[in-house]
């Protein structure tokens, strides 16, 4: 097949080229930027634009489909063309359904959890060598891409985004990939951008369990109060598998999960992430894998990537950075390291970076997120407000907010960096918390200044 990429440098849709192109296909695409690793990885395979822009030549009669990324803008001059000529035109979500509509489709829904669920079930089936197609949001060990599609395999594993599918696609992702097994994770609002109301948010949850096929299966967190209404609501005719966190414990700064055979180690910590374990498990016991088989695996998995990903250690101190942002997952998160460690001090920083964080009638979810840290930071770039054409926010706001007298408030990259490279970390965990990078914060640094 002749397809064409606009919009070709996103993460995910960079990851998308790579798969068809290994798979044999031939791949062109285009944009108006295109950054690292995205940029580097593209060139290696012969697929980064020749010029950035956007070219109505490219797209001629003979292109088998247009796949449009979220980049893109309605009026692209290519998407224009690509009409005007009557090609097919998908989303990124629709043409992975296309590419996986004969095989058995796993999605894994959720606010939070997602791309640690689907990451652990690629590692049990790696670890067993067992094939499977999959898109996943962040890169795993082992694994060359994030995207990988066969015709030969029988399995598709797919991290279920809310987000919109395509800048003339309203739908969000999940509802377009029709699940034979489906988990859901949790609920907690998120992208007000494009879902002003929680009940709005909560309403494409409903959505997607209605979109799960006749005879399927839905794995969902009975802890979650919301998950568990819309699942036990749901009139869909599938089968429901309710899970809990298993039994666990903390011993010396190791986790031991409870299983038949005793106390086991595992890599992972944090009670959400033993939540999300029990949940792959139960996915991969529908996928065939029998439970001792699922935890000689998983206690070798070390987390996706910037999830609870350990970036520092010495004798007395240990920083970590995660992709937190929501005010649910930021609480997890600052309880996780905190339960792990407890008899550290733990700075837990925190930047507010995306639309949703950064918008003064979404600030009072974060209310006592930061409560578990001794020291609560919370960064957040006035410029990054301006951008995304968001009301001014005051230092005051952010720490009525959070709902912490003891606050610090940064603005200014140069501050921030200044103040943690001056803390004394002995007997501490630090934990960095931002799908951003703190206007400019190299987290290799880090390592030098923990003493």
């Amino acid at each position: 097949m002749k397809i064409h990429f606009i919009a070709i440098g996103g993460s995910a849709m960079h990851n998308l080229a790579l798969a068809l192109h290994n798979k044999g296909e031939q791949i062109t695409g285009s944009d108006d930027e295109v950054f690292d690793p995205s940029k580097s990885r593209l060139e290696a395979k012969g697929l980064l634009p020749e010029a950035y822009g956007w070219f109505p030549e490219k797209i001629t009669a003979d292109l088998d489909a247009i796949i449009l990324g979220m980049h893109a803008k309605a009026d692209n001059p290519e998407l224009l063309r690509a009409k005007e000529l009557g090609l097919k035109i998908y989303s990124y979500p629709e043409f992975l359904y296309e590419q996986s509509k004969n095989k058995t489709r796993v999605v894994i829904g959720g606010s939070h959890g997602k791309t640690t669920i689907t990451s652990m079930i690629l590692h049990v089936m790696h670890y067993h060598d067992k094939e499977v197609d999959y898109m996943v949001g962040a890169q795993l060990e082992g694994f060359d891409t994030m995207v990988h599609l066969t015709e030969e395999n029988d399995f598709m594993v797919l991290e279920g985004d809310e987000y919109l599918s395509s800048p003339i696609d309203r739908r969000p992702k999940f509802h377009l990939y029709k699940p034979n097994i489906a988990l859901l994770s949790g609920v907690a609002w998120d992208h007000i951008n494009v879902f002003p109301t929680y009940e709005n948010y909560v309403e494409q949850f409903e959505i997607f369990l209605t979109e799960i096929t006749n005879g399927g299966a839905i794995i969902y967190n009975e802890e979650d109060p919301e998950v568990k209404r819309i699942v036990e609501a749901t009139e869909s005719q599938i089968k429901k598998y309710p899970y809990t966190t298993p039994a666990y414990e903390v011993v010396d700064g190791e986790t031991l999960l409870e299983t038949f055979d005793g106390p086991m180690p595992i890599e992972v910590f944090g009670k959400h992430n033993l939540n999300n374990l029990e949940g792959a498990r139960w996915v991969c016991q529908l996928m065939g894998v029998q439970q001792e088989d699922f935890y000689e695996a998983i206690a070798t998995f070390k987390g996706a990537s910037k999830r609870l990903e350990k970036i520092a250690e010495t004798k007395t101190a240990i920083a970590y950075k995660d992709f937190a942002h929501s005010p649910s997952k930021v609480r997890a998160t600052t309880q996780a390291v905190k339960n792990q460690y407890p008899e550290r001090k733990l700075v837990a920083c925190l930047e507010l970076h995306t639309y949703s964080s950064l918008n003064p009638e979404f600030l009072s979810q974060y209310k006592g997120a930061l409560d578990a840290a001794d020291t609560a930071v919370v960064f957040y770039s006035p410029h990054a407000v301006m951008i995304k054409g968001l009301q001014d926010i005051k230092q005051e706001q952010i720490e009525a907010a959070f709902d912490r007298d003891d606050l610090t408030v940064f603005t200014n990259p140069a501050d921030f960096k200044t103040y943690l490279y001056t803390q004394d970390f002995k007997d501490t965990s630090l934990l960095l918390m931002s799908s951003g990078n703190y206007g400019g914060l190299d987290f290799d640094e880090v390592k030098n200044y923990l003493k």
